[in-house]
C-alpha cells in the first residue's frame, strides 16, 4: 500500500463553513456596442497593470471536490512565470513549499521529508491543492489582471456594465453610481479546467477578496482573502527555488494525486 504523506493528511483535514453564497448574476446574451469599453477595461486595471512581482497571505475557505477545505498561503508571484506557494500549517514546519520557473515545478513535503522535482506547475498545484492553475493564470486570478491584451471591441449592458475579451479570458467591469469601473469578473473556459474569479473589497483598486469557482461542476468553489500585500518588491530568483535537504527522498506525481483531495485516499 502507498504511504499516504501526513503533511497532506494534515492539509486535508481542515474544514470551514461551505461558501454557500450564490454567484454573482453577469449580465449575458449579444448586449450593445459599447465604443467606451477600452477605456472602461483600462480605468478598471489601472492598478494591476502595474504590478509585475507581489508578496501576500492567501487564507483559503470552501471545497474541493466535495471537501471542505481551509487553509493559509504564504504566496511569492512574478508576472515571469514564477512562483512561490508555502501552505502554513497551524505550529511547525509548512505543510509544502512549491515553488516554480517557468514549465518545471518543484513541491518539498518538510514534515514528510519527501521531494518531487522537474514536475508540472499546473499539475503539481491540482495534485496538492485540486486545484489546476499554471503560473500565469494564478497571477491573472490574484491581481485581477489578464496577461493577455484585451480586444478592441466591447459589449454593454445597460450603463454599469462592460465585457470584453482578453485572450482566453471574458473580463466583466462594473461600477456603481457612476463609480470607477472595476474588474467584477473573469472566466476562463480552456476545456475542463476552467474558473471563474469575482473580485470585491478593493484596497487602492487591488481586490483583497476572491472567489474562485470550476467551471466544471463541483470541482471546487474557494474564498481566497488577500493580507499583507506587498507590490512590486524585488523577488531574486532564489526566492523561486526551494533548498532539498540531502535526506529527502522522491515523491511521484502519482503518489500525490492519490493523497490529494482528488484521490482515494482523500476522500
Amino acid at each position: 500500500m502507498t504511504r499516504r504523506p501526513a503533511a497532506l493528511i494534515l492539509a486535508l483535514s481542515l474544514v470551514c463553513v461551505s461558501c454557500g453564497a450564490p454567484l454573482l448574476k453577469l449580465p449575458s446574451g449579444p448586449g450593445a456596442s459599447a465604443p467606451d469599453g477600452p477605456q472602461a477595461m483600462q480605468d478598471a486595471t489601472a492598478a494591476c497593470r502595474r504590478v509585475a512581482s507581489l508578496t501576500l497571505e492567501i487564507s483559503v475557505a470552501g471545497s474541493v471536490a466535495g471537501r471542505r477545505v481551509r487553509g493559509r498561503l504564504l504566496a511569492g508571484l512574478a508576472r515571469a512565470d514564477s512562483i512561490r506557494l508555502e501552505a502554513v500549517a497551524p505550529f511547525g514546519q509548512p505543510v509544502f513549499i512549491l515553488t516554480s520557473e517557468g514549465a518545471e515545478a518543484t513541491l518539498l513535503l518538510p514534515r514528510d521529508n519527501r521531494v518531487l522535482e522537474h514536475g508540472r506547475p499546473d499539475a503539481v498545484l491540482e495534485a496538492v491543492t485540486g486545484v489546476p492553475l499554471e503560473a500565469p493564470a494564478l497571477f491573472t486570478i490574484v491581481t485581477g489582471c489578464s496577461t493577455s491584451p484585451p480586444s478592441d471591441s466591447a459589449r454593454a449592458y445597460g450603463e454599469d456594465w462592460r465585457v470584453m475579451a482578453a485572450g482566453p479570458d471574458e473580463v466583466y467591469l462594473n461600477r456603481e453610481k457612476a463609480g470607477p469601473w472595476r474588474v467584477a469578473a473573469m472566466e476562463r473556459r480552456p476545456g475542463g479546467n476552467g474558473w471563474r474569479a469575482e473580485y470585491r473589497n478593493f484596497t487602492d483598486g487591488l481586490a483583497r477578496a476572491i472567489r474562485l469557482v470550476s467551471t466544471s461542476r463541483g470541482a471546487f468553489d474557494l474564498q481566497l482573502g488577500l493580507s499583507q500585500v506587498e507590490l512590486n518588491p524585488a523577488l531574486g530568483r532564489e526566492v523561486f527555488r526551494v533548498e532539498i535537504p540531502a535526506s529527502a527522498t522522491s515523491i511521484t506525481l502519482d503518489e500525490l494525486k492519490a493523497s490529494g483531495p482528488l484521490g482515494t485516499n482523500g476522500r
